[in-house]
């Protein structure tokens, strides 16, 4: 049975929820801070890339390129309809994707390519290659893989680089995230209703039924395209967040094209809408419980020290009534305060950034709290905005299959606001998002990998995006899922301590998975 599931909390104001990550994305740092279609081997439409050099792409991205790297790039064809063009992969109209090929100078004993999708849905897989490229010392991929893989990124149909879908504009973008993230009044409820068809409409008269090209079973046919186009019999792959749903898909449509899967930051496919939004409500409150701790017990680095949550609620409270202005007469609504905390939770070295926002905002000061939301929604300094909330929503509208109803999320929006009452309303009223979207859906699949290796199935204990729960969830629909557990904080957990990274180290060099319940402390 088909069934879709929201992955990213992204616009209380139109997006189903969460998350990179920037909801579901991973939190990355910048450098400067068979049987099945296409069996075991088989070629797949889109293979034989050109690579070709390309130093800008991490020059403008972070200024520079990692040491000892070469990064080569290339577009492929693949069909727009893989259904459509059936197993040969011809026919039809094509959609062109974006690959980044990163090579160490240090390389040695090459396994092959090692694919990498950082979530979103809506992340860009060719910026996420660029970071991780740049080794442990910035959170990125230890020396011991990239000796002996090419770090694969690419961007999926609809996103970035490769045939990027762009279908709300940066002022309704602007009316989202700013928007309240709570509306009780039902006028101003009505009005976010308002909002979201809006949005629909734009993005229907835009690409039509084209819409469900964006779904999550047609990128994991484009993966196998990769696969062959990059020369691997079989694929190795690291996804994060909602990179762990596209790589499930993946294992179930092609399980004998499978070398190894990692999914680090698990979400469970059999969730559906309702059930996958209270789980993110209950993530993100217990998130924000952990940080609230933290800042009674360090109120050196906390200045919002020691009732961390009333000075929240509070700065929202405020912002409700009259908002702070920043740089340009830009307002600090309660949209924005709530997105900057969402943004912070990601990481646990986010707590202290949130603190001090929450600070400087009571004294007058947004912008440290516009910085923290305009990360989490890729906001420019010029207002304008990347395609990355354009792309999630495409997807994962395309993937929802059922409609919620407006009733029933104007009355889970009350039910919730008691049980986790900082995100639970918003987290209802994101359900909103694909309540409107014109096209028909493509829900991927559920359900085994048979015929799949093991695959390594991450999960960490406070993770707000997906919670840990959704681990053994997903491990236990593939049934070939071995459960890898970091008691930490934050979204993801590999490369994030040397037992995580050793223990998938060895899985990805050796195909040696990890004990069934390996369990890796936080520190």
């Amino acid at each position: 049975m088909a069934r879709s599931h929201p992955r990213r909390l992204a616009l209380a104001g139109f997006l189903a929820v969460v998350v990179l990550t920037a909801g579901c994305t991973i939190p990355l740092f910048r450098p400067d801070a068979g049987d099945e279609p296409g069996g075991a081997g088989a070629p797949a439409n889109g293979a034989g890339a050109d690579w070709q050099p390309c130093p800008e792409v991490p020059r403008e991205l972070v200024g520079r390129t990692a040491p000892n790297m070469r990064y080569e790039c290339a577009t492929i064809s693949v069909p727009d309809d893989w259904a459509a063009a059936g197993a040969a992969g011809t026919g039809g109209g094509k959609l062109e994707i974006s690959l980044l090929r990163i090579r160490s100078s240090k390389q040695r004993d090459r396994i092959g390519s090692l694919l990498i999708n950082p979530g979103g849905p809506g992340g860009s897989g060719v910026d996420a290659a660029v970071y991780l490229s740049f080794g442990s010392s910035f959170g990125g991929l230890p020396d011991e893989v990239t000796r002996r893989f090419d770090i694969i990124g690419f961007d999926p149909r609809g996103v970035s680089r490769s045939s990027p879908v762009k279908c709300v504009s940066d002022a309704d973008l602007d009316r989202a995230f700013g928007f309240e993230p709570d509306p009780d009044d039902q006028a101003e409820f009505d009005e976010l209703v308002a909002l979201n068809r809006t949005i629909g409409d734009a993005c229907g008269a835009r690409y039509g039924e084209r819409l469900r090209l964006f779904s999550t079973e047609q990128a994991a046919h484009d993966m196998d395209a990769i696969r062959a186009a990059v020369g691997d019999e079989k694929l190795s792959y690291l996804g994060y967040s909602y990179g762990t749903l596209l790589g499930a898909t993946y294992a179930q449509l092609f399980p004998r094209n499978v070398r190894a899967l990692v999914l680090d930051g698990a979400v469970d496919p059999e969730q559906d809408i309702v059930a996958g939004s209270e789980s993110q409500a209950k993530g993100f409150e217990r998130a924000f419980t952990n940080f609230t701790a933290w800042c009674a017990g360090n109120p050196g680095r906390c200045p919002i020290s020691p009732d961390a949550r009333g000075a929240v609620t509070d700065a929202l409270e405020k912002a409700r009534v009259s908002p702070v202005r920043g740089d340009g007469g830009r307002e600090a609504t309660a949209g924005w305060v709530f997105y900057a905390v969402i943004s912070s939770l990601y990481t646990e070295a986010g707590w202290q950034k949130l603190a001090a926002a929450i600070d400087s905002l009571a004294k007058g000061d947004p912008e440290e709290v516009f910085e923290l939301a305009d990360s989490y929604a890729e906001r420019g300094e010029d207002g304008r905005y990347t395609n990355l909330f354009d792309a999630n929503l495409a997807v994962n509208c395309a993937d929802e299959e059922n409609r919620v109803g407006v009733d029933r999320i104007r009355s889970l929006q009350t039910e919730w606001r008691t049980k986790y009452p900082l995100f639970g309303a918003p987290l209802a009223v994101g359900m909103l998002s694909c309540e409107f979207w014109p096209a028909q859906r493509d829900p991927y699949p559920t359900g085994p990998a048979t015929g799949a290796p093991p695959i390594v199935v991450v999960g960490t204990t406070g993770d707000p995006a997906t919670p840990y729960e959704q681990t053994p969830k997903l491990a236990g629909m593939l049934d070939v899922g071995v459960v890898l557990t970091w008691q930490g904080e934050g979204h993801t957990a590999y490369p994030q301590t040397r037992c995580i990274t050793d223990a998938v180290d060895k899985y990805l060099i050796e195909l040696k998975p990890p004990s069934a319940g390996t369990t890796c402390p936080a520190r």
